[in-house]
């Protein structure tokens, strides 16, 4: 018994350290890539989300991680030179925000794993080889369950607002993700016997002369994309929406808390904080080419009725009642 003692202590002793006893004590320093300014209160609501995902795994900023920020602060075309920042103070992992980010991630950088917390459409947009096996570094959340999320948002704008025959459409060139949506949303717009007028804006300073297009265009609503810059633009977006007696739908719930008067889509916050649970598992010593890209399984409807009701529009019932959220 006792020499049986003795060969089982041997193979211990003997036997190579496990993954994550080699990595005791190590700090891991993983980069996060915002589109926004640090001042925005929404990305820091969505940077706690992601903390906290990290502490449910094992990990605690300031303890055995560190998060190393760079701001884009709504001029995407930086993502390249922050990733490229990240990469050479050699972070074990990047973390980014959509998909114009993480392409970027992906040209800086072949061997630094990425996790993107959003994305449109990763197969369509080269990002990984498929969503249950992505391949290659990179891997993370969708944002869609599909483009015909825009569809359904166009469906739910039309039952708002059933005397509506033209939708303005508003979206980002610098967004990948919305040249693919506008590839999608001529077939149900035709279903839904609706005129689209299709109006971009790389900035702020677009939106004065969106709004005077539709008013030339007698458009009777608006369909905004999911966007970083529109969304830092939120209040703003809501007030010329107001101004110009436009019933409005968006791509992000957070618009219709800024005053907008519709949103279908999944839940930012939700998708951070899993984001983090993929940046556990890699950390873990997990590859991102075995961790498949999970696509949001809810979407939420929220309507604010007192947008409705100073545009004076009536929201039928039949919506209200599919809506997971009603503010009045």
């Amino acid at each position: 018994m006792k020499r049986l003692v003795c060969i089982l202590i041997s193979a211990i002793l003997l036997s190579p350290p496990t993954a994550d006893a080699q990595q005791a004590g190590k700090v891991y320093r993983i980069g996060m890539l915002w589109s926004v300014s640090p001042e925005f209160p929404l990305g820091q609501a969505l940077l706690d989300e992601f903390r906290h995902g990290l502490r449910e795994h094992g990990y605690t900023d300031g303890q055995n991680i560190a998060l190393e920020h760079r701001y884009a602060r709504g001029k995407l075309d930086l993502f390249p030179e922050l990733v490229a920042e990240l990469v050479r103070s050699r972070v074990d992992v990047i973390v980014v925000p959509n998909s114009t980010a993480a392409l970027a991630a992906k040209q800086a950088t072949p061997t630094i794993p990425i996790v993107f917390a959003t994305a449109a459409d990763p197969v369509a947009q080269g990002l990984v080889a498929s969503l249950a096996r992505p391949g290659g570094t990179i891997t993370g959340l969708s944002l869609f369950a599909g483009t015909e999320i825009v569809g359904k948002s166009l469906q739910l704008l039309k039952e708002a607002v059933p005397k509506v025959s033209r939708v303005a459409v508003l979206w980002n060139p610098a967004m990948v993700s919305h040249a693919l949506l506008l590839k999608e949303i001529e077939v149900p717009a035709r279903s839904l016997g609706l005129q689209l007028q299709v109006l971009e804006a790389r900035g702020p300073d677009a939106f004065a002369s969106a709004f005077a297009a539709m008013t030339r265009g007698r458009t009777g609503a608006l369909f905004v994309m999911a966007d970083p810059m529109f969304l830092s633009n939120r209040t703003r977006l809501a007030e010329l929406a107001a101004k110009h007696r436009l019933p409005a739908i968006y791509g992000l719930r957070e618009h219709v808390e800024a005053g907008g008067l519709m949103a279908y889509a999944p839940s930012l916050a939700g998708l951070f904080r899993l984001a983090a649970t993929y940046v556990a598992k890699i950390l873990n010593g997990a590859k991102p080419a075995d961790l498949p890209v999970e696509q949001p399984t809810r979407f939420e409807l929220v309507v604010n009725l007192k947008t409705a009701r100073a545009l004076g529009l009536t929201i039928p019932q039949s919506v209200l009642i599919r809506a997971d959220e009603v503010i009045r």
